[in-house]
């Protein structure tokens, strides 16, 4: 898994590629959250359209996203969820908590 993010105006946007199954990368995406978020970025966008597979630990991943990011009083929303990971989230109904947009502009601007 690659990480890379970028702010888009007020929200922080983190580019998600590759594989996404936990690993030391893991950590690496972990500490950029909680770095982000103690810093009072409360606006967080996953981009996860060049993500070519995920497995439980990947959608682990997700799940302590949105709790750091939640537990910080802030949001966290997901783009570009490709189809794969579009099946794994409705099969662990993780589709309900997560708000999913097309794009990345999308997600930033339904912060507004």
């Amino acid at each position: 898994m690659k990480i890379d993010s970028h702010e888009h105006g007020d929200a922080l946007v983190i580019y998600l590629k590759g594989k996404v199954m936990g690993g030391p990368e893991s950590a690496d995406f972990q500490s950029l959250l909680k770095k982000s978020v103690s810093d009072g970025k409360k606006k967080v966008v996953i981009d996860l359209g060049e993500v070519e597979w995920m497995n439980s630990s990947g959608i682990g991943l997700l799940v302590s996203a949105y709790t750091t990011v939640k537990n910080g009083g802030g949001e966290l929303k997901i783009a570009r969820t490709t189809d794969k990971i579009q099946s794994l989230l409705v099969i662990t109904k993780l589709n309900s908590v997560f708000e999913t947009y097309s794009d990345v502009i999308s997600a930033v601007a339904s912060y507004s």
